[in-house]
């Protein structure tokens, strides 16, 4: 009797298997990103420099991520770009479908900074950046000091963004450590507003703008003099300020060089790019192949070389061992910085 029942029963056995749930198939990085846009979020306003390399990045990067998603730019401003960072870590979709672009300065925020974060700057899925960027000094040509000497002995105002920014952090820097006579109206949403309150006056300077934007953004303002570069604020001179001097030039002990180093290694991530953290692995690694791979594009070069914009590239890989490096820095030099930074 049971061996005339069995193989009836099988049929029914082998439907009901099939009705059970079955173990999702792995979604591949090219099957998820395929037909989706991916949003850029750039924490500042449109038209400066930030926004400009976003916009290019982001005409070229989908064609080397699997699937070839588009890429569209959203600009978040705030508080320097604090917002945008923030928003990355903590509300942004974790999917790999939102990447981002922050202050080259707010990675080093939580260790030497005093703004709100809410991140932990080593656990960003780090992209890359486009370039080592070199930062001047921007005077206004109608502004009363003129030079660095000027900047010591007579009193002038400059533009911020927010604290954590590059603005804001070089202000308090050269006045705490320097004795610089600048005072700091801060809160600008970005350079093209900064740009425009130097133009009518309102403002005599920048504590920090990077040299590329400048040359791109403002190419009459060089042509004509309209401004002077009383200094350099990187850790080696731009091959094209050579008598521009170097910040490192007025330090006057090693404990002040090495709180410079800290603040001044944010020129390394000059442009930089990451998504949230906890993506799935392999989108992580889709994304940073792809950022690489733009960085190669001769088309991207060329449309970023036309908009004044400089590639030279650092890793993903490469950001993640300098910060493990300076958030590895000894305490008592980490202490030094943060009074070096720690007002306007």
């Amino acid at each position: 009797m049971r061996r005339w029942i069995a193989p009836r029963l099988l049929p029914l056995v082998l439907l009901l298997l099939l009705a059970l749930p079955q173990p999702a198939r792995a979604q591949s990085a090219a099957d998820f990103y395929r037909g989706k846009t991916v949003t850029l979020i750039v924490g500042y306003s449109a038209g400066g420099g930030y926004d400009t390399y976003a916009r290019v990045l982001a005409r070229h990067m989908g064609k080397h991520i699997p699937g070839n998603p588009t890429i569209v730019v959203q600009n978040m401003p705030g508080a320097g770009s604090l917002r945008a960072a923030n928003y990355l870590y903590n509300v942004a979709p974790k999917d790999g479908a939102t990447i981002g672009m922050f202050s080259r300065g707010l990675a080093m925020e939580p260790l030497i900074g005093a703004s709100a974060t809410q991140f932990d700057a080593q656990k960003f899925t780090w992209l890359g950046s486009g370039t080592e960027e070199a930062s001047v000094f921007v005077l206004w040509h109608a502004a009363p000091v003129k030079t660095w000497q000027d900047m010591l002995t007579t009193t002038f105002s400059v533009g911020g963004e927010g604290s954590g920014s590059d603005p804001d952090v070089y202000a308090a820097l050269l006045k705490n450590s320097f004795g610089a006579k600048l005072r700091l109206v801060t809160g600008y949403p970005g350079t093209a507003e900064i740009a425009l309150a130097l133009e009518r006056g309102e403002m005599d300077g920048r504590a920090s703008w990077s040299w590329s934007s400048l040359k791109s953004t403002k190419p009459d303002w060089i042509a004509q003099k309209k401004v002077n570069l009383p200094i350099q604020l990187n850790l080696k001179k731009n091959p094209e300020l050579p008598d521009v001097p170097l910040i490192m030039d007025f330090a006057t002990n090693e404990r002040q060089r090495a709180s410079l180093r800290i603040i001044l290694s944010r020129q390394t991530m000059g442009r930089p790019f990451m998504a949230p953290p906890g993506l799935p692995a392999d989108r992580a690694a889709a994304l940073r192949a792809a950022f690489d791979a733009t960085m190669r594009d001769p088309e991207f070069a060329a449309e970023a070389k036309a908009r004044g914009q400089e590639v030279n590239p650092v890793s993903g890989a490469e950001i993640d061992k300098l910060l493990a490096e300076l958030y590895a820095t000894p305490r008592d030099v980490v202490e030094e910085t943060k009074k070096a930074i720690g007002g306007q």
